[in-house]
């Protein structure tokens, strides 16, 4: 099964994706963690990115198209994949159309206000990538696991992620009405406890096979 997961910034999209990886033993391919390795370790495509991730942008299609194209072609995806944070665009649905077969497009639907919350509180390791909030943490700085110091990410900063999402309702959310028109689009309330959306992901996914 090849699996699209859509949504604004924040709606869980990464976390909801890596428990169905789990769950259905499928690579969860997220262009987003694979542009921030690339920035670590200051590849061309990693400097390329940069600017445009800091400033809330969308990464031009040219580059995160080669990325996710190579990776498709890796052996670990013969059985089915998911595609988190992949296509952004219109344009990009319609490229990735030419070389790959999608099962099913799961939408999760987050209001803005409370995704601007989401966002602006959470904290991540520098260490080992673990995410945490504010809200949980509760006064707590460093990470449970390694001791390191919480820090806030340059796209999760308040103005990058009012930018963000202005970005998404202009550039990301056509496809919604693009893969309603395929037929693929199914939609889920993302705005509930993780139990709770996941169960219905399942649910939906269950349906689909």
């Amino acid at each position: 099964m090849n699996i699209i997961f859509l949504g604004p910034p924040g709606a869980g999209k990464g976390t909801q994706a890596q428990t169905i990886a789990e769950k259905w033993g499928i690579p969860q391919i997220s262009t987003g963690d694979m542009l921030r390795a690339a920035i670590t370790n200051q590849t061309e495509t990693g400097l390329r990115a940069k600017g445009y991730m800091d400033a809330g942008a969308l990464v031009p299609d040219d580059v995160v198209i080669a990325i996710v194209k190579e990776r498709l072609n890796e052996a670990d995806c013969a059985k089915g994949y998911i595609l988190d944070g992949f296509p952004r665009t219109v344009a990009q649905a319609r490229v990735l159309s030419e070389f790959a077969v999608v099962s099913v497009v799961i939408n999760l639907e987050v209001d803005d206000n409370a995704l601007a919350r989401r966002l602006s509180g959470r904290r991540v390791c520098p260490l080992c990538g673990a995410i945490s909030h504010v809200d949980w943490l509760k006064g707590q700085t460093t990470c449970q696991a390694d001791g390191e110091v919480l820090v806030q990410r340059e796209d999760d900063r308040p103005e990058t992620v009012l930018n963000r999402l202005r970005v998404y309702h202009k550039k990301t959310a056509p496809l919604i009405d693009h893969y309603q028109t395929e037929g693929l689009l199914r939609c889920i309330n993302g705005d509930r406890s993780m139990e709770e959306v996941g169960a219905e992901i399942i649910r939906v996914l269950e349906g689909v096979q």
